[in-house]
């Protein structure tokens, strides 16, 4: 129980960081940071294409893999969305 108490408390603790720094993130700065954050969303999903893999029938092991490819595919997809959208302003027409 001493390890799901821990990682609970990284969890947690690692969202409350997250939330407050990219508050303090200046408009200018948000879309390199959403190229980051959709590299990170690709490791995810390897990540994740990895534990489904070998969960080896295990229940909970293929949902928590499909849910976390799910949630990193959704924000890839989006983050391309994004991009592509935020590039056709520049585009002649």
């Amino acid at each position: 129980m001493s390890s799901l108490s821990n990682s609970l408390w990284v969890l947690l603790l690692g969202s409350l960081l997250g939330l407050e720094l990219i508050g303090k993130v200046p408009p200018t700065l948000h879309t390199p940071l959403m190229s980051g954050a959709n590299a990170i969303s690709g490791i995810t999903m390897l990540a994740s294409l990895t534990l489904l893999s070998q969960a080896g029938g295990n229940t909970a092991l293929l949902a928590i893999g499909a849910l976390s490819l799910g949630f990193a595919l959704y924000n890839v997809v989006g983050g391309f969305l994004v991009t592509d959208r935020m590039l056709a302003m520049f585009r002649r027409r």
